[in-house]
C-alpha cells in the first residue's frame, strides 16, 4: 500500500475506533434511562443517594457527546479535502438540515413511541445539525476564522454564568436555545412541549475546534503528528485539573468536600453537562484526544469490533434507541404492567412508567445484549455502504 494511502487509512481508523467506543458507551446511559429502577426518580449524580458504581455508570457516558461532536468536526475537515469550499458548504448545510428533521420527526418518535408528538426532544442530533449548518456557512471563509470562533465559544461561554439573562419572553427562549438549555421545557400547545437538553452554541464551539483539529492530519510525519496530538490531549487534561481545582471559572457547579475522600474526588469530576461547561468539555475531550493518538495504528479484535460501529454511527444511533425502547415494551408487559400503565404523566416515554425498572446489574446485562444484537445489522450496513454509491448514503 502506498504510504500516503496507508496514513489516510490509519487516521480514519483511529477516528472510527474512538467513535465506536463512545457509541457503545453511549448505549449504557440510554439503557440506564429506560431500565434502571431509579432513573426517573433520582439523579445518579446525587451524592446523597448514589453509589460509586452508579455514579461511574453515568459519568463515563459524559465522554460520548463531546467526542462525537468533536469528531464530527474532524470528519468534516477530512471530507473537505475531496471537495471545493462551495461543495463542502452545501453538503454540510444540507446534512445539518436533514439531521434537524431526523431529531424532531424520527428521534422524538423513537424516544417516546408517542405518534401524537406531545413531546419533542432536542438532543445531540439537534446541536450537531445546527453546528453543521453554521460550519457550512463558515467553511467558505478560512480555517483560521473557524478555529478562532470555536475557541471563543469553547472558552468564553461560561461568562454567561455571571450575567443576568432574561427569565421569560422571546429573549429567554433565544438565550436558552443558543446557550443555556439544561432540560428546558417550552410549551407550544395545551398538551405539547419541547424538551431542550442541548444548548447549540457551546457545542458548535466543540465542532469548530474539531474541524480545526483535522488540519493535524495533513502532517505527513506520523511520529511528529502523534506527538503533537498527545501534547494537545495532555495539555487539555492539565488545564482541566488546574481550572477545576481553582473552582472559580469554567463550571457553575463547584466541587466541594464530601463525606470521604472518594466522594470528594467524585465531586471534583461532577462537572456540568447541561449546558456543557468549560470544565466538562476539557475533562472529556482531553482523554479523547490522547486516545486518538494512541489508537492510530492499533490492530486487534477489540479495535476492529469498535471500529465497525464507528463507521456507521448514525445508523447505530437510530437503531439502538429503537431496540432499547422495543425491549422496554416487552419487559413492560412481562413485568405485569397493562395498557392502563402505558401513559405515565411523570415519564416522557410511553411504556416506561416512573416506577419501573431493574437493578444496575440487569441494566448492564441489557446493555451488552443491545450492542451485541446490533453487531450484524451494523456490519451489514457497513458492507452495503462500501459496495454501493447511492447519493443518500452520504447522509447516513
Amino acid at each position: 500500500m502506498p504510504p500516503a494511502l496507508q496514513q489516510t487509512k490509519q487516521r480514519i481508523q483511529s477516528i472510527d475506533i474512538l467513535r465506536g467506543i463512545v457509541m457503545l458507551i453511549m448505549a449504557l446511559d440510554h439503557t440506564r434511562d429506560f431500565f434502571h429502577a431509579t432513573a426517573m426518580t433520582d439523579d445518579p449524580l446525587n451524592f446523597n443517594t448514589t453509589t460509586p458504581l452508579l455514579f461511574f455508570t453515568r459519568w463515563i457516558t459524559h465522554f460520548c457527546a463531546p467526542a462525537f461532536v468533536f469528531l464530527s468536526g474532524t470528519s468534516a475537515f477530512l471530507a473537505g479535502r475531496r471537495k471545493s469550499k462551495k461543495e463542502l458548504s452545501t453538503f454540510l448545510m444540507k446534512r445539518g438540515l436533514w439531521l434537524l428533521i431526523v431529531e424532531i420527526v424520527i428521534m422524538s418518535l423513537i424516544f417516546s413511541f408517542n405518534p401524537l408528538y406531545n413531546i419533542i426532544f432536542l438532543q445531540v442530533i439537534w446541536v450537531i445539525g445546527w453546528s453543521m449548518i453554521l460550519l457550512g456557512l463558515l467553511v467558505r471563509t478560512s480555517t483560521k476564522l473557524i478555529i478562532i470562533t470555536g475557541a471563543v465559544l469553547f472558552f468564553g461561554h461560561n461568562i454567561l454564568d455571571y450575567v443576568q439573562l432574561p427569565q421569560q419572553g422571546v429573549g429567554h427562549v433565544l438565550w436558552s436555545i443558543l446557550f443555556t438549555a439544561f432540560g428546558t421545557v417550552f410549551k407550544y400547545g395545551e398538551t405539547r412541549f419541547v424538551l431542550d437538553l442541548y444548548a447549540i452554541l457551546p457545542w458548535t464551539g466543540v465542532m469548530f475546534l474539531g474541524y480545526g483539529f483535522g488540519k493535524l492530519y495533513q502532517q505527513p510525519d506520523d511520529v511528529k503528528r502523534k506527538k503533537t496530538i498527545l501534547s494537545i490531549g495532555f495539555a487539555v487534561i492539565i488545564f482541566f485539573i488546574v481550572l477545576r481545582y481553582i473552582n472559580q471559572y469554567g463550571d457553575p457547579s463547584h466541587w466541594s468536600k464530601q463525606k470521604n475522600a472518594l466522594y470528594t474526588f467524585l465531586s471534583f469530576l461532577n462537572t456540568s453537562k447541561y449546558p456543557p461547561s468549560l470544565c466538562y468539555l476539557c475533562m472529556t475531550l482531553g482523554p479523547v484526544i490522547v486516545l486518538l493518538a494512541l489508537t492510530e495504528t492499533v490492530q486487534n479484535k477489540l479495535a476492529r469490533f469498535a471500529g465497525m460501529y464507528g463507521r456507521v454511527p448514525f445508523f447505530y444511533y437510530v437503531l439502538h434507541f429503537f431496540l432499547i425502547h422495543v425491549i422496554c415494551v416487552i419487559l413492560f408487559f412481562v413485568s405485569g404492567h397493562t395498557s392502563k400503565d402505558i401513559v405515565d404523566m411523570n415519564s416522557p416515554f410511553l411504556f416506561r412508567p416512573q416506577h419501573f425498572g431493574f437493578s444496575l446489574g440487569i441494566v448492564y446485562v441489557l446493555w451488552i445484549t443491545v450492542i451485541l444484537a446490533l453487531y450484524k445489522p451494523c456490519k451489514w450496513f457497513d458492507t452495503y455502504r462500501k459496495t454501493h454509491s447511492q447519493w443518500w448514503l452520504s447522509y447516513l
